[in-house]
């Protein structure tokens, strides 16, 4: 039996195409995320203004995903998060229970 751990993924969509650029990008994630993993809760923070400026952009679309999975997952979702357009920063993170 392989190990699960608990995961928070935090990410930043940008926002320069607005709400109809956002949704997809939230929704493409939620799903991948329900595929390899148990999701525990969604938080969409929401558009916030940036600490400081990324891409000459000064605000951004907040998503925390608290979710269970095999420790491998997480550097794919990474991976993944990297290779993405429209995702301006992004961090996942192990949380002991």
């Amino acid at each position: 039996m392989t190990k699960v751990n608990a995961y928070e993924a935090l990410f930043i969509v940008d926002m320069s195409e607005g709400e109809a650029g956002v949704k997809p990008l939230v929704e493409k994630f939620r799903n991948l995320i329900s595929e390899n993993a148990e999701i525990t809760g969604i938080n969409e923070w929401g558009k916030r203004i940036l600490a400081y400026p990324i891409n000459d952009k000064k605000e951004g679309y907040y998503v925390l995903v608290n979710f269970s999975s095999k420790p491998d997952f997480p550097a794919e979702l990474e991976r993944i998060f990297g290779i993405t357009e429209g995702i301006m920063r992004y961090m996942v993170i192990r949380v002991d229970a």
